[in-house]
């Protein structure tokens, strides 16, 4: 009888793992290309500099092509799951941006790192790649980048997928993240970036490996209630907290490596997401180019339970679908279940627990369960127009 509810425990062992579980991805294993970018920096006085973008290209000789672009404090690796799940179907062109582990930058935080001047890095790579279109899938600010990359450059993405951030249009007014936190408390952290960008890159850098362990964190190992509501500090909420506990969805060897990138340059110029010059810049670039509609497929994929903020309410908030006319959007949640073994029977009791910022890497299963289905919808209907075409 024991060993007939061992083999039952053994065939529905797969019901405890986590939906994070580690994987065997080894970021050390894949070497780097290097893209020489013309960039401009524009203070103290602006002129034209050679940016180092680094970058990994995995599966050259696929017919389709994915562009995956990280967010803060994001880096090429923590595209491992995905990785994994579409290395073999695809060509996987993955760049840390400027200012990221091994990616040189302007040298400005404040104003060298707008959207077109991401969008622009983003074009650069491809051409030295040899890629001609792409599928942009951004998580976070990558988010952000992939959509603005679309709008601008229609030609070379082909389609978006956006985790966590919806597109933020600039057909309005510009709003400063001032004006948002009332409503979205959550982003208050951000104004102690813009404001005091010293101290904000002193406390990061002062213990790495304390700040990516304290940022990259899951529903079920979650972050102080405190946490991003300061505007004097990122980190002041785990002050309580003497060690705080490895990254849940990383190996030892994983986070080490993440570490390690992040001691190459610091945190200073990866701030530039938040900067009110850049994000102005950003603003004024659109407001030239009068367009503010993403014109190709994109899928958005919002976890249930982000710290940040509800990124469905953001997205009706925004008016996202007026501006993005071929959205999908997807809602990501896990179930985590746990075993009981009785005299003869296994019982599984499960329950739903929402994904949080972290999606692609906390949630992998499911989430690329939801991008490879939304993909394979795209080409196949893509064959079918062409067919109606000819």
């Amino acid at each position: 009888m024991l060993k007939s509810i061992a083999v039952r425990l053994s065939a529905a062992a797969f019901l405890l793992l986590p939906a994070y579980a580690h994987t065997e991805f080894n970021p050390r294993a894949y070497s780097k290309h290097v893209a020489a970018c013309n960039a401009t920096r524009r203070a103290p006085e602006s002129e034209t500099v050679e940016l180092k973008l680094r970058y990994v290209d995995i599966n050259p000789s696929a017919t389709k092509t994915m562009l995956m672009v990280h967010g803060w404090p994001g880096l090429w690796s923590t595209w491992s799951n995905q990785i994994e799940e579409f290395k073999g179907d695809y060509r996987l062109i993955i760049p840390d941006l400027r200012g990221f582990g091994e990616s040189t930058h302007p040298g400005d935080t404040r104003s060298s790192g707008n959207m077109g001047d991401i969008v622009g890095d983003l074009a650069c790579i491809l051409k030295n790649a040899g890629v001609r279109s792409v599928v942009c899938m951004g998580h976070d600010w990558g988010s952000q980048v992939c959509y603005e990359a679309a709008r601008m450059r229609p030609d070379i993405v082909a389609a978006v997928i956006g985790a966590v951030v919806p597109y933020i249009p600039s057909a309005g007014p510009f709003v400063p993240i001032k004006a948002l936190v009332p409503m979205l408390p959550k982003l208050t952290y951000q104004l102690f970036f813009d404001a005091r960008l010293d101290d904000a890159v002193a406390e990061l850098d002062q213990d790495i490996r304390r700040t990516v362990r304290a940022t990259l964190r899951t529903v079920d190992s979650p972050p102080p209630d405190a946490y991003l509501q300061s505007s004097e500090s990122f980190l002041d909420s785990w002050r309580d907290v003497e060690e705080i506990s490895p990254i849940p969805f990383f190996t030892a060897d994983q986070e080490d490596y993440f570490v390690e990138q992040y001691q190459i340059q610091g945190f200073k110029n990866t701030l530039q997401f938040y900067m009110t010059e850049n994000r102005l810049a950003s603003w004024k670039l659109a407001q030239r180019q009068a367009n503010f509609t993403i014109p190709v497929p994109t899928l958005a994929i919002y976890p249930l339970n982000d710290p940040v903020a509800d990124w469905m309410v953001a997205a009706s908030m925004l008016k996202t679908s007026k501006f993005v006319p071929h959205l999908t959007t997807e809602v990501l949640f896990s179930h985590f279940c746990k075993l009981q073994a009785f005299a003869n029977s296994v019982l599984s009791r499960c329950k739903t627990l929402e994904g949080a910022h972290w999606v692609h890497l906390e949630n992998p299963i499911k989430f690329n369960s939801i991008v490879r289905t939304w993909l394979r919808k795209l080409f196949d209907d893509k064959k079918t127009r062409s067919a109606d075409e000819l």
